[in-house]
């Protein structure tokens, strides 16, 4: 068992010195909350889609969402590593290292539209005949080519100043740290610490908070909070402040998401209560377990 007390998983696609396999591997999995994929590569690209539920994936490069409507690509022998929030329907492809209707330099957040959802179902079916199996992926890598890119990204800070900068607003989001207050505690100088947050993460301070209260949002909703309390819980003053910024961000309402993450893989259709939306914030979800 690992210290966090959950169980470590073994990837069930590679190991971790695994050779280009002959026909790269698509699959369809499910996994309760809280699972752990520890750290692993492959020597293909792997696109992760999440018809149900929410996977984090984390590299060296940051952190990403992999939920309903965002599916994320992981450039072939990149080491990463997964957790699981709330009940997840997970879809994995390999593509080969010659196959990449993606860039390969960086992991990618892809917008996932009605046509592209169903694909990735149909494209880890088990005992999918080849013949079918290629004209799907022929479509999905035209769809892919078009996708539109989302890129809600957690960045890793390499400077130490900074990432104890990160640490300390992520510990609690429901405080408002400004970048003065944050400066002093972490003993830096407020310029100093504005560049740094430029020059790592290509933002300002704000628009990082912004996003890090979102991403850990998306966990929150997946797993059952109601839009209430997480608002409360990442540091929004009202409700309808969170329902905003979630939709600007997100392109739907935390009640939509909610509601999404909740379905299940085979039919699409919620086995949830119905989730809380803008005119209804309130209503009763499972509690949440802290992020």
């Amino acid at each position: 068992m690992r210290p966090d007390g959950f169980l470590p998983l073994i990837c069930l696609l590679v190991s971790q010195n695994s050779h280009q396999p002959s026909v790269t591997p698509s699959t369809a999995h499910a996994h309760a909350a809280g699972e752990v994929i520890d750290r692993h590569r492959h020597d293909y690209h792997q696109l992760i889609y999440v018809s149900a539920g929410v996977l984090a994936i984390r590299t060296e490069w940051g952190a990403w969402v992999a939920c309903p409507d965002r599916a994320v690509w992981i450039p072939a022998r990149m080491w990463h590593e997964h957790r699981v929030y709330g009940h997840s329907s997970v879809h994995t492809l390999g593509f080969a290292s010659d196959d990449t209707p993606l860039p390969v330099d960086a992991p990618t957040v892809v917008a996932v539209d009605v046509l592209l959802r169903e694909l990735f179902i149909a494209c880890t079916e088990p005992d999918l005949p080849a013949a079918e199996s290629r004209r799907l992926r022929a479509v999905l890598n035209d769809r892919l080519r078009r996708a539109h890119v989302r890129p809600l990204t957690l960045p890793t800070a390499r400077d130490a100043r900074l990432a104890h900068a990160c640490r300390v607003v992520e510990e609690d989001l429901s405080r408002p740290r400004t970048m003065a207050w944050l400066a002093r505690h972490v003993g830096v100088g407020e310029r100093t610490l504005t560049r740094l947050f430029r020059t790592e993460f290509g933002t300002t301070y704000p628009r990082w908070r912004t996003n890090t209260r979102v991403f850990h949002a998306m966990i929150q909703l997946a797993e059952g909070a109601t839009v209430t309390g997480t608002a409360r819980r990442c540091g929004w003053a009202t409700t309808s402040a969170f329902i905003d910024t979630f939709a600007q961000t997100m392109g739907h309402t935390p009640g939509a998401y909610r509601s999404a993450a909740h379905r299940t893989a085979t039919t699409g259709a919620s086995t949830e209560e119905p989730a809380s939306g803008p005119s209804d914030p309130d209503s009763p979800g499972p509690r949440a377990a802290r992020p």
